[in-house]
């Protein structure tokens, strides 16, 4: 990426909260405003306005979004028609036949986006060789087109089987559709996902098709607004495999966004983690509608192949084949809602406050008790300093929305908000086994590195629940994801299915189709000023024992690889993964190619800690605090930007931010890094 001279703007959307992160002139500024839902555009211009950021002197702008994620869960997406190969238009409704709940007689798969009468048959056909066996029937095509458009579709998704080996009907399809209906769009499967799996390649298509309006006339609304506010650079967007893309491949290929905002935390805090020397990592970003766990082994992050929206214990949701940072989400945040069910049992969240009306504190009209109102009667949170509120919290109003639950449960107003932490807390908790424990990782042997609006206030108990010995706090830890996007470069990720019997004589294969993907990669990347540094390529190959269903994803090198390294590579990896190898041949299912485009750094460096060595001179006070297992406790309350390397803090204390609290239990002690990260160890460490 160019990052020029001037200066660099990274803006997060979150469901609650929009995060932005500036740095001009070796200055640098933390926002954080609500969002506005239905119209997140305007939430960046407001907080853009608040932080008094001039838009004309930046060279280079990150965004990332929830808007993809949004429009799928609270199906706000277009009425999306499928036009498919005669014979498989039924391929949404059949799906797989896994079934999570196996002890449910009554389960019932997951109700396709897609309609079946939305859902239509052409004549065509091309095998798994990409060989054509029926030509594609155009009149018929556009008959079926004309036909959907009646119907009041608003997008169109395309998907021929076997498209992934030869796309060439699916362009024809394309370019007839999009000449006869102009005001529809459409997306055919090649754009977004070449690989195998029908069931998961249609899809992932028809997701696609279905976010795509939304996404494009977002991206391109908000390209408009900040360039009317005198914005020269071009935007990038923030992908779910980690990497930035300019707005028209973003807007191409919507659901590379599925996770956009939430995986520029991942990669920001691998990044920091090698900064302190900390390379075995667990991430926890708890903002105010989701908590996001992630696990970063030897300083990097996983790269999952497959995503799931709307995956439970209860139904199988729906895959998405795009490349993405894997994360673990739950419906656990400061705006999760406190509630009981039937038999009158505790639970807090999925259900969210949102940004609008926000917890009760917020005195938005707010009526259900939350898990940031929770904090504020515990102590823990300074009524005067609470973010998201128009004013000084109505305390009255919070401990009103408590007795609600309190009076049926038969216990104190107090009892109910220290409740619902733990309940919190055990969700969280379950999230990061999911990562950890659940993958074969021992939680003891990571660090818990804690960042969101969040994240300070739930982060020591969930490391003591885990038995974590040490939790790192990084600097603008509540927009700490915006910071992350400063620190990444452009991306893209292509990844193809070609099977073939791994032997000496296919190596020359390999080398050829690694070459012929990245020269389209370069291709797209020379469109755009801001992609314009040198292009690095990793290369991986999924490869598995012929017989086997599944397969493993193996790096290869051409300038150093012969077959026999790689299929030793291959072995040891299978092995590590499933603690056996094979003597059976092997063979190789995709391809995959991940091309980085690094140019002059434009990431935010740690800033060094500008306060005072000695904490005692960032001491604001003291104020009593209900600390979980230790009862309310007189804490002394620091100000997070006094202190400076070295400074050291023992518990019980609480260290606030502008947008943040964090807790330090008793017999926890924290100390400040050379670039401001503050870290908590426990003293059962």
């Amino acid at each position: 990426m160019n990052a020029g001279g001037g200066g660099r703007i990274a803006t997060d959307v979150g469901g609650t909260f929009t995060d932005v992160f500036h740095i001009e002139n070796g200055r640098a500024t933390s926002i954080k405003r609500r969002s506005t839902p239905g119209q997140f555009e305007k939430g960046v211009a407001s907080a853009l306005a608040a932080g008094g950021v001039e838009l004309t002197g930046i060279d280079f702008f990150a965004h990332g979004s929830t808007v993809v994620i949004n429009n799928l869960t609270e199906r706000k997406g277009v009425t999306t028609g499928l036009i498919t190969t005669r014979g498989f238009r039924d391929v949404l409704e059949i799906a797989r036949g896994n079934t999570p709940d196996i002890f449910n007689a009554y389960y019932r798969k997951p109700p396709p986006f897609v309609p079946r009468y939305l859902r239509r048959e052409v004549a065509e056909r091309i095998d798994h060789r990409g060989q054509v066996m029926v030509p594609l029937n155009q009149d018929e095509l556009l008959s079926t087109a004309r036909q959907l458009a009646q119907d009041g579709v608003g997008a169109i998704a395309v998907c021929f089987l076997h498209a992934y080996a030869n796309p060439a009907h699916e362009r024809q399809a394309h370019e007839i559709i999009a000449g006869a209906l102009p005001d529809i769009e459409v997306i055919a499967s090649h754009q977004v996902c070449r690989q195998w799996r029908e069931y998961e390649r249609t899809n992932t298509t028809v997701l696609s098709a279905y976010v795509l309006p939304a996404v494009r006339a977002y991206l391109n609304g908000l390209q408009s607004d900040l360039s009317a506010a005198g914005l020269k650079s071009d935007m990038l967007i923030m992908q779910s495999n980690g990497g930035l893309a300019a707005v028209e491949a973003a807007a191409a290929n919507p659901i590379s966004l599925v996770e956009s905002g939430p995986a520029a935390g991942v990669l920001g805090a691998a990044a920091y983690g090698r900064k302190i020397g900390e390379r075995n990592l667990i991430t926890l970003d708890i903002g105010g509608t989701t908590a996001k766990c992630s696990l970063i082994r030897n300083g990097e992050a996983t790269i999952a192949r497959e995503y799931h929206i709307e995956k439970t214990p209860a139904t199988a949701g729906y895959p998405i084949s795009t490349p993405v940072v894997d994360i673990v989400e739950i419906g656990n945040g400061g705006g999760s809602i406190a509630w009981l069910d039937p038999a009158g049992s505790l639970h807090v969240g999925p259900q969210s406050a949102g940004a609008e009306p926000g917890p009760v504190a917020y005195g938005r009209g707010g009526r259900q008790p939350t898990t940031t109102d929770a904090h504020l009667l515990l102590g823990r949170i300074e009524p005067r300093k609470l973010a998201g509120g128009d004013g000084p919290p109505d305390l009255t109003a919070v401990a009103g929305a408590f007795s609600t639950l309190a009076e049926p449960l038969g216990v104190d107003v107090l009892d109910v908000a220290l409740g619902t932490v733990r309940m919190a807390n055990a969700n969280m908790v379950n999230a990061l086994k999911l990562v950890s424990v659940n993958r074969g990782h021992d939680p003891r042997d990571f660090t818990l590195i804690a960042f969101g609006g969040g994240a300070g206030l739930h982060a020591a108990s969930l490391a003591g629940e885990l038995e974590i010995g040490k939790v790192v706090i990084p600097p603008h830890c509540s927009v700490f994801s915006a910071w992350a996007m400063l620190a990444l470069d452009p991306r893209q990720d292509r990844i193809v299915t070609s099977m073939r019997r791994l032997n000496a004589d296919c190596l020359p294969w390999i080398v050829d189709t690694f070459a012929n993907m990245e020269r389209d990669i370069r291709r797209e990347f020379s469109g755009n000023a801001a992609m314009s540094g040198e292009i690095a390529c990793l290369r991986f190959l999924d490869v598995r024992y012929r017989g086997q269903e599944h397969s493993v994803e193996v790096p290869f090198d051409p300038a150093a690889d012969d077959m026999e390294r790689l299929l030793d590579r291959f072995h040891s990896v299978h092995e590590r993964e499933f603690s056996f190898r094979l003597e059976s041949p092997a063979e190789v299912v995709n391809f995959h190619l991940a091309a980085i485009s690094r140019g002059p750094s434009a990431s935010a460096e740690p800033q060094d800690a500008a306060g005072a060595g000695n904490a005692s001179i960032a001491a604001t006070g003291s104020r009593p605090v209900h600390f979980d297992g230790h009862g309310e406790l007189q804490a002394t309350v620091f100000e997070r930007s006094a202190l400076g390397a070295g400074a050291e803090i023992h518990g019980p204390a609480v260290i606030e931010e502008p947008d943040s609290v964090i807790l330090a239990p008793p017999g926890a002690s924290a100390s400040v890094d050379a670039w401001g990260g503050l870290h908590l160890r426990l003293r059962s460490a």
